[in-house]
């Protein structure tokens, strides 16, 4: 078994993507769950660029990793300077992270055009600046910059540029494909050529610009790089770079004869997917492979059907293998076979009457604009109405909303909204106001100042999403909305409801009693 290294450079390279923009706290967050899940680099930034990335070096020098070793990035020194006197070098060695990781120019292009020095100088700059390091002892990481461009453009020169890294003492030289386009069969080759130049282990470092980072990875590894860098779900500049949890989950579950991590922490890779997303404050990728929400998800009723009797059929490795579970959409696509699967759990699906009068149910709602691949929790509701188990804990008796918005001295206020709700709960009338920040907000809080005292659960659930969507665009202002719903538990939990009117705050209303009676009932049961 070859062991393969996982260089998680999340913090550095994916903090240039755009909208991702990580706090100081976040930082060091992400870093201690990369730490608790085995990576064996921690990449933290350029600590010479910012304060915050200083601070973090800071921090994990009080508290250092208890597994993986953190990297401080940087470029090899300045023109005509040496190591001991380059600032942003100096910003590396007062990190005091064990591990250095210097960039520099592999292609003869950007030596002359970017760098605008000679080759030798570049060599020089390479070479000094690696042996300062190794000097001081520190552990040092090449990372070739253009490496592939440069190859493919004057490979004798790219290969004295990673002979002046392997001369001065890197520990591991990387092979970065910059610009993200360079085809696998290319990566295969030039890794297999950087293998015969130099003796020290190489790494591999790829963007996705061709949609091919996962595949140019792998094709390096099977090359001979024994370290794989990259970023948890793929965040990076311009379109990312290769993902890691892609990277890990191939290597370890679709190739053999390599070591990468251990399966109890492959299992957990989407929950840390998850967790990145959530502490960056990102929007989730629903398809994206392994660990994705869609990554398992069957809607057509043939797939279904075929799932149910040999779940391999239609799925590439078994869902909880990387932490991910397998989900069946309902939709008017479906057949039989995906209504009993949503309905197993709910002791049900030997109900083949009830079976085809739910399938029926929804596809004439889906004709009138309901959805219910994001709305499992009104796909539950509906199906315990039909089937007569479903008891409501409040009825309505009427809700107001109004929403001013004053001129003159008042302008700057912005608009005021106020909801009333009256409901009928346990026998008792239940007539309760709330202000918000808007119509559903307003409505929200109305509601559950009504229902607090019989339910006080309800203060455990929170609404983190709200979406709107125009079903019928050519009616203009007429046209009918679909509203959706996300809802979270205390536990984590989150669940998924729908309403569909022409009125919105109606279409409001209706997804926002069923997340409240989802909860309800999953509380009860």
């Amino acid at each position: 078994m070859t062991k393969i290294e996982l260089y998680d450079t999340t913090l550095r390279d994916g903090a240039q993507g755009e909208g991702v923009n990580f706090s100081l706290e976040d930082k060091i967050a992400i870093a201690r769950r990369l730490d608790d899940m085995g990576f064996d680099f921690v990449e933290g930034g350029f600590p010479g660029s910012n304060p915050k990335d200083a601070e973090f070096f800071q921090r994990l020098a009080k508290e250092p990793l208890k597994h993986s070793k953190a990297c401080a990035f940087g470029m090899t020194r300045r023109k005509g300077v040496k190591p001991a006197d380059d600032p942003g070098l100096q910003s590396l060695v007062a990190s005091e992270a064990p591990v250095i990781t210097i960039v520099g120019k592999t292609s003869d292009f950007h030596v002359a055009e970017v760098l605008r020095v000679s080759e030798q100088e570049n060599l020089d700059m390479i070479a000094e600046t690696i042996a300062y390091f190794v000097s001081i002892g520190r552990e040092v990481i090449y990372d070739c910059e253009h490496f592939f461009d440069g190859w493919k453009s004057n490979p004798a020169y790219a290969a004295k540029t990673i002979q002046a890294a392997a001369d001065a003492g890197a520990m591991r030289i990387v092979m970065c494909d910059t610009n993200g386009g360079s085809l696998p069969e290319e990566i295969a080759q030039l890794t297999k050529e950087a293998a015969a130049a130099v003796a020290v282990p190489l790494g591999i470092h790829t963007h996705n610009d061709s949609e091919l980072a996962i595949a140019n990875t792998l094709a390096a590894v099977d090359a001979g790089a024994i370290q794989v860098q990259g970023t948890i779900n793929g965040l990076g500049e311009r379109c990312g770079n290769a993902d890691l949890i892609s990277a890990a989950a191939n290597l370890a579950l679709k190739k053999t004869g390599y070591q990468v991590l251990d399966p109890e922490r492959i299992a957990r890779l989407a929950e840390l997917s998850g967790y990145v997303y959530e502490i960056g404050n990102l929007l989730r990728r629903n398809n994206q492979p392994f660990v994705g929400p869609s990554a398992f998800a069957h809607k057509g009723g043939m797939h279904v059907a075929a799932v149910n009797r040999v779940a391999h059929s239609y799925e590439h490795i078994p869902p909880e293998s990387v932490g991910n579970e397998r989900r069946v959409l309902v939709s008017e696509l479906s057949g039989r076979s995906n209504i009993i699967a949503t309905t197993t759990k709910m002791g049900l699906a030997e109900d083949k009457d009830l079976m085809a009068r739910v399938l029926e149910e929804v596809v004439n709602r889906e004709n009138r604009g309901y959805q219910y691949e994001a709305a499992e929790a009104s796909f539950a509701l509906l199906v315990r109405r039909l089937a007569g188990t479903f008891t409501p804990h409040f009825d309505l008796e009427k809700y107001h909303v109004t929403s001013e918005n004053r001129g003159g001295a008042h302008a700057h206020e912005g608009p005021l909204t106020e909801a009333t709700v009256k409901l009928l709960v346990a026998g008792e009338v239940e007539h309760r106001v709330a202000e918000g920040d808007g119509p559903i907000n307003a409505l929200d809080g109305a509601l559950r100042k009504a229902l607090k005292d019989h339910y006080p659960n309800l203060a455990k659930m929170s609404l983190v999403d709200y979406k709107v969507r125009v079903i019928n665009s050519e009616a203009a202002t007429a046209a009918s909305v679909r509203v959706v719903i996300e809802s979270r538990d205390a536990d984590g939990q989150t669940w998924g409801t729908v309403g569909v009117d022409e009125n919105v705050i109606q279409a409001s209303w209706e997804a926002l009693c069923d997340s409240i009676e989802y909860k309800l009932c999953k509380d009860e049961a």
